[in-house]
């Protein structure tokens, strides 16, 4: 699918990739980490064709650099930094399906999917007419990653891709993963492996332009498996009824119980969060919904079956 094949780059002199070689095959969901300046976008821009480069890559046997308009037509993509783009939101959908294709439809449903909402009958709160630009950050995260997964592209390649994602848009965010992870590859860079660990089944490493670590990791999490949860809380406290509210949790009449759903790949994040609260928190259980073995967190923060 994606071959490296002793790619090099150089910036006045500064060598930022020193013989790459990497293959990514269908199916794989590969975590591409390291340091800032460890040669990460580069790589990604060389995956692009938005360089010259030494060495050669391709895709699907065919130059990305050389053949731009029809090896894009099948890369989603989704930056980091969301471009400064003053083109009103329904004509970059629009735009963005007609340059693989595809239907502006397919994009408009996903970004609901993910709770983004485009229109509003009584003119209220709709976005369509609004400059991309003048989004809030998570509303760009939103219909950027709606516009990468609203075409068959074969590769996607995701840029700290949830990082302003609210909790139910993560979980909608994973299962819209979970339904392409068979036919399509992955390629998703982060400077942390903990916040992407829970999308890939494969780790590549770089450092100082080199390829210094390529792993492959558990893959027993399912992108689309949801956890019930139920936490008991010994008093009320304003703060963590407001965390948990953001997991659209419901609390009982007197606030002492409160129960929601998290998303398999959120497991870490959800018990990292709640653990500033543990103080307060008397019980945690979480059980996988599908009937597997669930989890039980006691106060002391300790995972028990």
């Amino acid at each position: 699918m994606i071959r490296f094949d002793k790619v090099a780059k150089t910036f006045r002199r500064a060598r930022v990739l020193d013989g790459i070689d990497l293959e990514v095959g269908l199916g794989e969901r590969v975590a591409l980490i390291g340091s800032n300046g460890a040669g990460k976008t580069t790589l990604i821009r060389c995956l692009l064709g938005e360089y010259t480069h030494e060495g050669s890559v391709t895709i699907d046997g065919r130059s990305p650099r050389q053949e731009r308009t029809a090896v894009l037509g099948n890369i989603g993509f989704v930056p980091q930094l969301p471009p400064p783009l003053r083109m009103p939101v329904g004509q970059l959908i629009n735009f963005a399906a007609s340059l693989c294709g595809s239907n502006p439809q397919r994009i408009l449903d996903i970004a609901r999917r993910l709770g983004l909402a485009l229109d509003d009958a009584s003119g209220a709160g709709g976005i369509m007419s609004r400059q991309f630009v003048r989004l809030s950050g998570g509303m760009k995260q939103k219909l950027l990653i709606a516009i990468a997964l609203g075409r068959d592209a074969k590769v996607l390649v995701l840029d700290e891709p949830a990082a302003n994602l609210d909790p139910e848009a993560r979980k909608i965010f994973f299962e819209l993963l979970a339904e392409r992870a068979e036919a399509v590859t992955m390629l998703i860079s982060s400077h942390r492996l903990n916040e992407v660990s829970a999308l890939v089944n494969r780790v590549v490493e770089l450092d100082m332009g080199k390829v210094v670590l390529d792993d492959r990791v558990a893959d027993d999490v399912s992108l689309s498996g949801k956890l019930a949860c139920r936490i008991s809380v010994k008093r009320v406290e304003p703060a963590l009824a407001k965390a948990l509210g953001s997991w659209n949790f419901t609390g009982s009449g007197d606030g002492l119980e409160w129960r929601g759903e998290v998303a398999g790949p959120d497991r870490l994040r959800f018990i990292g969060m709640t653990s500033r609260y543990i103080a307060l928190i008397s019980d945690i259980s979480l059980k996988e919904m599908d009937g597997g073995v669930g989890e039980k967190v006691g106060a002391s923060g300790t995972a028990v079956q």
